[in-house]
């Protein structure tokens, strides 16, 4: 794999998601991408259960997996160190349950169309909370490079052609790591920051009826 830029894409008053996902579907084919199946990441989220006092908050994981690693489990903690495991992780965490519980109606999806073309690899789909859709998501993957400082500049241009001024900068936890050497878990740390995004906005949305 190589380096992995994704966004959430604003839905314009007026329009609906599935349209202004049609929409960007169409600009990624004008470019003369070609349609190479469907991708899919999720995140199921697990809370610590015991406490030693009151005053500690109790202690998040969010388990990821992404179509494009399918033999790996990816595990997040509230203090963003990540570990990447094969996908028996996911019953370890399940035999954990006297410790961490998964919540209920807490699973965040994005799925959508994948793209080809040339050395990158675009996706574009719709992300949801629980089955109710909750925003956009875009993703492009130039393959042949490791270290996106090396290659921001020309997956700029791609993405603008697409998102616009929506890729301005690199996403936040990419921008941070630029000189690194890209692995997957940085593509999966940027989804669960765009997940916990619309989980707040979500949460933000219901106290505010």
């Amino acid at each position: 794999m190589g380096v992995t830029c994704v966004y959430s894409y604003p839905v314009p008053d007026g329009k609906s998601g599935q349209a202004v996902v049609e929409i960007l579907q169409r600009q990624i084919e004008l470019l003369g991408a070609l349609r190479s199946g469907h991708f899919c990441v999720d995140c199921d989220t697990f809370q610590s259960i015991l406490q030693t006092s009151i005053n500690v908050q109790p202690k998040t994981v969010y388990i990821l997996h992404n179509s494009e690693q399918p033999a790996s489990c990816f595990a997040i903690t509230d203090t963003s160190l990540c570990l990447t495991a094969d996908t028996l992780f996911d019953g370890l965490m399940h035999q954990l349950k006297n410790y961490y519980q998964q919540r209920k109606n807490a699973k965040m999806e994005a799925k959508g169309q994948r793209y080809e073309l040339g050395d990158f690899i675009l996706k574009v789909g719709s992300a949801s909370l629980a089955g109710s859709f909750k925003g956009i998501i875009v993703e492009v993957e130039y393959c042949p490079c490791m270290v996106a400082v090396d290659c921001w500049g020309l997956m700029k241009e791609l993405l603008q052609s697409v998102v616009g001024s929506v890729a301005d900068q690199p996403p936040p936890i990419l921008k941070n790591r630029q000189d690194e050497l890209y692995s997957p878990s940085i593509t999966v740390s940027q989804y669960l920051d765009i997940f916990n995004n619309f989980r707040k906005l979500s949460a933000t949305n219901q106290i505010g009826r």
